[in-house]
């Protein structure tokens, strides 16, 4: 834990559900984590152990987390911890877990963790790949053959992990509870044709990435996707992480609060994550993330997830949502979790190790640069490394989402969370926050990996 710095803004609120399922799907395509923001690199010496919160030499991490709380847009409550090397050298936590109740955030907090979830998930399809059981090349009807209809026969498994199938929407209709059940989204995915020639164009399949990915699993292993993380990766390294919360963790989740964001916020933080010009991001936005939008669809999943709007009824709300298993968005962590997992992608961590160099290797390769953001007006084009720099289930570093180092690779969440890794560095990375901000430019996390990387040099 770190001093009492906990300076907390005041009540956030969502705005208005067009501009919120907007900003989320902006956030995700330029990693809302906000790794591409400055950060705080000054600070003092360690301060000893690790059970003091972070080890000797990593003191800037701590004097980043501090900084966090009294910045911009500040904290409610948050952690941080990293590995490096199967070592744990920092570990922080700090501020409230509930404003209502003024539970203090304590060693014990999960959060939800949004789209890092989709690191989760990924990590179990290359640990089936790393075993030889999933062939990413293979098409999909290998493993299963109802997804082959309306055209979809020759997609590959790859591109599913990569966004580039073409399925990042349900033409439904599809209720919360058919949602929550899995199997009829399942049967609505197997229906829906492509929107373009897959393979030829990507764009981020927001919540059906989950079941495409989380049904080729549970087709190979016999275990829904939720099973699989909690037997073979959750299990294996004590982590407090799940998809799928079992009702007894229900006392450790932290209420999320919203801050707000509007379309100048919006497109100043994209103009700033991304180094575009102001025309290339509103040209962008009115494409990408306009009433009707292929993005805006997406997030609804065939209308059950429509009730997004007011935060008190919502849907992300519920026990419901928290029990169920969606596999792209509804993971519930804490970051010693998130750091830990992604450490044992690169290394051992008490004799664990999920992935080898060869997977990992195979797993980072960017893909997003080899076709074109969909449904972009002509004449524009988004670079990869600017938007979408996404290799086979993992964003990448980039200049606009560094991380540690060149090699990195992880998931970020709407709202401010990440897990990444860095191989050259040895580091598992993991940060949450249940003060939700939806700006591109969010410098809290970014803060955070700048200090760890100034403290690895």
């Amino acid at each position: 834990m770190v001093g009492k710095t906990c300076g907390t803004p005041g009540p956030g609120h969502i705005g208005r559900r067009g501009l919120l399922k907007g900003a989320l799907g902006v956030g995700a395509a330029v990693g809302v984590a906000g790794l591409a923001g400055c950060g705080n690199d000054s600070g003092s010496g360690g301060s000893g152990g690790v059970e003091n919160g972070v080890a000797e030499g990593w003191g800037k991490v701590a004097d980043a987390f501090r900084a966090n709380f009294v910045g911009k847009p500040g904290e409610l409550g948050a952690a941080c911890c990293v590995y490096v090397g199967g070592r744990r050298v920092v570990d922080l936590w700090d501020g409230l877990a509930d404003r209502q109740t003024n539970r203090p955030w304590d060693e014990n907090t999960t959060v939800r963790v949004a789209s890092t979830t989709k690191g989760f998930t990924a990590i179990c399809a290359h640990m089936l790949a790393r075993r030889g059981e999933l062939d990413l090349d293979a098409p999909v009807v290998k493993y299963w053959p109802e997804f082959g209809a309306a055209g979809k026969e020759q997609i590959p498994v790859r591109w599913l992990l990569s966004h580039q199938a073409g399925l990042p929407i349900v033409d439904g209709p599809l209720t919360f509870e058919q949602a929550c059940a899995w199997d009829p989204v399942i049967r609505a995915l197997e229906a829906q044709p492509p929107l373009w020639q897959p393979g030829t164009e990507h764009l981020y399949h927001s919540v059906t990435y989950g079941y495409l990915v989380g049904e080729v699993v549970r087709r190979i292993s016999g275990k829904s996707l939720g099973r699989f993380f909690a037997n073979e990766v959750a299990a294996p390294l004590g982590l407090s992480a799940w998809i799928g919360l079992p009702e007894k963790e229900e006392p450790r989740v932290a209420q999320i609060e919203n801050t707000t964001l509007n379309l100048e916020e919006l497109t100043s933080g994209l103009i700033k994550a991304t180094g575009l010009d102001a025309d290339t991001i509103t040209a962008w936005i009115k494409s990408g993330w306009g009433p009707g939008s292929v993005e805006d669809r997406a997030t609804s999943l065939g209308g059950a997830l429509d009730n997004a709007a007011d935060p008190a009824t919502a849907y992300y709300t519920t026990r419901a949502w928290r029990a169920a298993e969606f596999p792209a968005a509804n993971g519930i962590a804490d970051a010693r979790s998130l750091a830990r997992m992604y450490a044992a992608t690169v290394s051992d961590v008490d004799g664990v190790r999920l992935l080898d160099p060869a997977t990992v290797q195979k797993a980072t390769v960017v893909q997003t640069d080899k076709t074109r953001m969909h449904g972009l007006p002509p004449g524009l084009n988004i670079p990869a490394d600017r938007s979408f720099n996404m290799s086979l289930g993992f964003w990448r570093a980039c200049p606009s989402y560094p991380m540690t180092g060149p090699g990195s690779f992880g998931h970020p969440g709407s709202g401010g969370s990440i897990g990444f890794a860095d191989p050259d560095a040895g580091v598992g990375f993991g940060y949450v926050t249940n003060l939700w901000s939806l700006r591109p430019d969010d410098p809290r996390a970014s803060s955070l990996a700048n200090a760890v990387r100034s403290c690895l040099r």
